[in-house]
């Protein structure tokens, strides 16, 4: 490729938190003049152009997206504080927003006149159309006065309570402490890592809470009770967001009941595929009935190994299996009936191996380029910045967008897996158009000093998962940015990025991406069948385990009330709805009984009603796999198919018109359930 410039600077990522606050402000000041102007008009001179609002809203997001980033990734409380507070202005700015009743006549008469005057719109744009209206009709506008009032009271609150929520979530930095003794069987390397101090006579390990530090022991130590106390403290890491969580839920029926949905399950899932709450339920009802005698096989595999292994040891057994045990007899059944060790597996994938053999891997089927840019400004010296260009550039046309990727720990930052798309693309009238940026952040290993970081493998199909949502973000080409990327139905977004998991198992994908940090060998054919095998191992238990967060997403967003006085008096103890519910479907007996439901970040962050998604996603996954790049997975001419009809409209059009153009027929379960009962 030749030498080329972009034709679009990067962001700049030197902001102090004076200037988060006063860009926020301005971006807010000047979406309310447009606003303002297009509320003035008179209903007969509204029309297509009216709806710039959606252009404006655009250039809003793309000011104020990345300014509230920071909360997730800086280094600085000041600048963490900020944008969180920015957060709050733009969150209780568009909650006025939608309140307007002004604007949403300008659109209601904008729809009106187009459809009378017979002008032609492009599907994109008809879309559009009726998403701003339906927008308005789902806010309540029009509803009487007094009730819209009440709305936008709500609203704001509940917008606040998510993000005290959230903000909470990315500092805890709690820890539990060990002896050297008590941590039994966790790999040296992995103690290495934690911090050690003295107290008193003894020698303590500082566990973080994070998952890198403390899912080794509920994987590795020997000693249960270790094993114990690291799951109680883990999950009951954020018992402090217990009340947030309850807050939000009665808000939340308040809305939806205020609205005229019997819950906030109806609300949410109207614009989703699935459609309905009932729907999801009879789904997860469905799953649940299918998975549990698979769970309960697999549940008495795990019981005789641990009988077996305390008999040795001389320790008694109560016949139980606990949560904090299944990590540990899982790992120790895939080693008796695979002789496949998980620490060894990890040798071979170095992060500086399996990171830009992924990159590869993607750029190959997709065919773009990643060119890192050096010499740049981020957020962090860890964040790295990579300009993206079509394989074949030419010129500045084929530039793709930008991408960063910050992978390791560190204190108050997001401590999961996500992407974020801090720009969204779309063409400004004059045809041009403005780039997506997209930035992953995760938490791999960091190195030791004996050795180099490393990945475990569910860390690669991680990681690959996430990678699935970067070029979502930059492959995407929408006229409007509310389309863009993975702005799809949110009981699809995860379909795409589960759909590219499965390069995980194959063959000659994990040959390609694996080399011992030692010897620089890939991983032996031997190991790999192993690997693929242990894909369905214990995938009942598995599966339950989600059909728990999500069967308990739907419980406390399906609670009823007659009205909104009595949801605010007929309330459920949430603790132990969470509890009970994890006992019952995930078939472990829990310990102590704490508030993990504090931790559930999801259901403040935009999956409320909706972490079913996950599952229900999964079954598009898995028939467009099946039917389409199985047979050849990295096959370019099947990855152009998926670039086209699955990432290009971005949520331009139904979600089932692009499966049926990839897949050639409307999708079904039959991969999914296959997968599941069978194995592929």
């Amino acid at each position: 490729m030749v030498n080329l410039t972009p034709p679009q600077p990067p962001p700049i990522w030197t902001h102090t938190p004076e200037e988060v606050i006063k860009l926020t402000k301005e971006a807010i000041d000047k979406d309310r003049e447009v606003q303002d102007h297009v509320a003035k008009l008179p209903a007969s001179e509204c029309n297509f152009d009216t709806l710039a609002l959606a252009r404006s809203d655009s250039e809003f997001s793309n000011v104020t997206e990345p300014l509230s980033f920071y909360q997730h990734v800086s280094t600085s409380k000041e600048l963490r504080d900020a944008s969180n507070e920015a957060e709050v202005l733009v969150r209780d700015f568009g909650v006025d927003s939608s309140m307007r009743i002004d604007v949403y006549n300008a659109k209601i008469a904008a729809q009106k006149n187009i459809e009378s005057s017979g002008k032609k719109l492009n599907q994109e744009e008809q879309r559009l159309v009726e998403k701003m209206v339906q927008d308005g009709t789902r806010a309540g506008l029009s509803l009487p006065e007094a009730d819209r009032e009440r709305l936008t009271e709500w609203n704001k609150e509940l917008s606040q309570v998510c993000i005290e929520f959230s903000k909470n979530f990315n500092e805890e930095n709690g820890f539990i402490s060990f002896t050297l003794k008590e941590l039994k069987g966790v790999p040296e390397d992995v103690i290495s890592g934690y911090p050690k101090r003295k107290e008193g006579d003894k020698e303590l390990y500082d566990v973080m809470h994070r998952t890198p530090d403390i899912f080794p022991l509920f994987k590795y130590a020997k000693i249960a009770e270790t094993r114990r106390q690291a799951w109680e403290s883990f999950e009951a890491r954020l018992e402090l967001n217990a009340p947030l969580f309850d807050r939000a839920l009665e808000l939340r029926r308040k809305i939806a009941a205020l609205l005229g949905y019997d819950t906030w399950a109806d609300y949410k899932t109207e614009v989703k595929m699935v459609k309905s709450g009932e729907n999801v339920e009879k789904f997860l009802s469905d799953l649940e009935q299918r998975l549990r005698p698979l769970g309960a096989r697999e549940r008495e595999t795990l019981l005789k190994l641990k009988a077996d292994e305390l008999k040795a040891a001389g320790e008694p057994f109560d016949g139980e299996m606990y949560p904090w045990d299944y990590r540990y007899y899982d790992r120790l059944h895939v080693e008796k009936t695979l002789s496949l060790d998980d620490t060894l597996v990890k040798e071979y994938f170095p992060v500086s191996v399996v990171v830009p053999a992924i990159l590869e891997i993607y750029q190959d089927l997709l065919r773009v380029r990643f060119h890192e840019v050096k010499d740049t400004q981020t957020w962090h010296p860890d964040a790295q910045m990579f300009a993206v260009w079509a394989a074949d550039a030419k010129d500045e046309s084929d530039f793709v967008g930008y991408c960063y990727l910050d992978l390791f720990p560190r204190a108050s930052k997001y401590s999961h897996a996500a992407v974020w798309p801090l720009l969204h693309s779309y063409l400004h009238p004059d045809g041009k158009r403005l780039y997506p940026l997209t930035a992953m952040v995760a938490n791999l290993a960091k190195p030791t000093p004996e050795r180099p970081a490393l990945m475990r493998h569910d860390d690669v199909v991680t990681f690959f998962h996430e990678m699935g949502h970067v070029f979502h973000g930059l492959l995407s080409r929408t006229q409007f940015a509310r389309f863009h990327g993975t702005s799809v139905a949110r009981d699809f977004v995860e379909a795409p990025s589960q759909m590219l998991e499965n390069w995980c198992w194959e063959p000659k994908v994990l040959e390609k991406m694996s080399r011992h940090y030692k010897t620089n060998e890939p991983l032996s054919p031997e190991l790999i069948e192993k690997i693929v095998q242990s894909r369905y191992v214990n995938v009942g238990l598995s599966y339950l385990r989600q059909v728990f967060f999500a069967r308990f997403d739907l419980h406390v967003h399906t609670h009823k009330g007659k009205s909104v006085m009595e949801i605010c008096t007929d309330k459920e103890d949430v603790t132990a709805v969470w509890n009970d519910m994890r006992d019952h479907i995930s078939l472990f007996k829990g310990g102590k009984r704490s508030a993990g439901q504090g931790s559930f970040a999801h259901l403040v962050g935009g999956y409320d009603a909706g972490y079913y998604g996950y599952t229900y996603s999964l079954v598009f996954a898995a028939d467009m796999y099946q039917t389409v790049f199985k047979e050849d997975p990295l096959d370019v001419t099947r990855g152009d198919r998926y670039r086209k009809s699955i990432l290009q409209p971005g949520g331009s059009r139904e979600e089932l018109e692009s499966l049926e153009e990839f897949l050639g027929r409307p999708p079904n379960s039959d991969a999914f359930m296959k997968e599941l009962f069978g194995g592929i």
